[in-house]
């Protein structure tokens, strides 16, 4: 390898690593730092199940018929306890809800809006409502403001903030009392809004058909960086230098998309104009899916004999003893929840049509496109091999590694060896062929 041609992303590495008789262990789509905000896509009223599905999936809660308030504490206390937290001490549960209420009885609507507004932590915007603004937000749900009602003043003001706020939809209220008995529908909603509020809800750039799609994509691409996570990077670093892998990835957990995995691939690449001409080929194919932009970060050894590495801000190295180097690069992973499973079935054939490259020379290809794409899915997709992810957190980071599954124990045992308090969690999915094959030590 020439000094005029470093080794610019992590997926050429390591096929050179595996085509000079590394062991093929290891290599995972490493993950970048967040310098922006999430995008927060927002679900309409129209699909209030999204919702359900969404909170019954990421906290296990299942609600039917009308909910306690017993089951709408648990609930936000499942939400509140796995957030990231707005503040250093999010609220405590017992004082979301009025005091001396029977917890296995009725919840009205205004209790559940009360205690979703302060999970949300909305309440000091709450108390700066004048009598007039509470009045003027209870008209958006088709309801009049007594000064002396059931619903207590406070209450009051909080169900305002939550109307104006977008905690709760008005629509979501029509032909609601205050005081009737929250519905599981109306539950799933506040519960998705509060996680949302928390930036725990799905994570999306937009759709494939928005109009503004791109200019975010390249926006978010813009405002990642190289992910540093130095506890964890000591133990996969080492692991690198023991060839015990051949490469691992870094992300940052708040980019997570949170989509529903029988909808979604994600594909993973470092040509961010190659993103922009992927998304223009599933647009010009009628394909509608959600996007998420997940920065990630990828490391792999450097060996000494490609030359003298060029650094830039996206691609750094670190010397290490033996005269090789550890190579970072920006990178990203692009999670596409499609609007069905047949959508997502019509993934495959046009990357491996339009974004595989079989031979030097091609026209007719996605700019940037590798030998060996890799996308892959949680779950099961046919003609898809199965492949085994090891994955190390510490607070909102992870460092992950892929492996053939057949050496997953040897990696696992050989990550415990070089830090026994290590937790180390793995799965299997679903990964294309030609990555699949790369795994296996195959360049092309």
């Amino acid at each position: 390898m020439s000094k005029s041609r470093p080794l610019i992303h992590a997926a050429v590495s390591a096929a050179m690593l595996a085509a000079i008789g590394m062991p093929t262990a290891v290599w995972a789509t490493p993950a970048v730092p967040p310098v922006a905000a999430v995008v927060q896509s927002t679900p309409a009223k129209t699909v209030t199940n999204e919702w359900a599905a969404y909170i019954e999936r990421q906290y296990g809660v299942k609600l039917s018929g009308e909910v306690t308030r017993a089951q709408f504490a648990a609930a936000l206390g499942s939400i509140l306890g796995t957030a990231s937290g707005l503040t250093e001490a999010p609220p405590s549960i017992p004082s979301l809800f009025p005091q001396g209420t029977a917890d296995a009885g009725k919840l009205p609507v205004w209790e559940a809006l009360s205690a979703a507004v302060k999970a949300a932590e909305l309440k000091e915007l709450a108390y700066t409502y004048t009598e007039e603004k509470v009045a003027a937000a209870w008209k958006k749900a088709g309801w009049t403001y007594t000064k002396n009602g059931v619903v207590p003043h406070q209450a009051a003001q909080e169900l305002a903030a939550a109307l104006d706020s977008g905690l709760v939809a008005p629509d979501a209220l029509t032909g609601v009392t205050a005081n009737a008995a929250t519905t599981a529908d109306l539950a799933y909603q506040l519960l998705g809004k509060v996680a949302e509020f928390h930036g725990q809800s799905q994570n999306a750039l937009g759709y494939l058909s928005d109009d503004d799609i791109i200019g975010k994509l390249v926006q978010a691409w813009y405002e990642s960086q190289i992910i540093r996570a130095e506890d964890l990077q000591k133990v996969v670093d080492e692991a690198l230098k023991q060839n015990l892998i051949t490469g691992y990835n870094l992300k940052d957990t708040r980019f997570d998309p949170h989509f529903a995995p029988e909808r979604t691939i994600t594909y993973g690449h470092s040509d961010i104009v190659h993103a922009i001409q992927l998304i223009g080929l599933l647009r010009s194919e009628g394909i509608q899916a959600r996007v998420q932009l997940e920065p990630k970060t990828s490391a792999f050894v450097y060996l000494k004999e490609w030359g003298e590495p060029v650094q830039t801000e996206d691609y750094r190295v670190v010397p290490i003893e033996n005269g090789n180097h550890i190579a970072y690069a920006k990178e990203y992973d692009l999670s596409f929840e499609f609007a069905s499973v047949e959508e997502k079935q019509r993934f495959e054939p046009l990357i491996l049509r339009y974004a595989k490259r079989n031979q030097e020379d091609v026209t007719g290809l996605l700019k940037g496109s590798w030998w060996q794409p890799l996308y892959y899915s949680l779950t099961e997709l046919e003609g898809y091999p199965v492949i085994t992810n090891h994955v190390l957190k510490d607070g909102r980071f992870i460092a992950q590694t892929f492996t053939l599954s057949e050496q997953s124990q040897q990696v696992i045992g050989g990550l415990k060896k070089i830090n026994p308090a290590v937790t180390i969690s793995s799965y299997q999915f679903w990964v294309d062929q030609p990555f699949y094959q790369y795994l296996k030590g195959e360049y092309k």
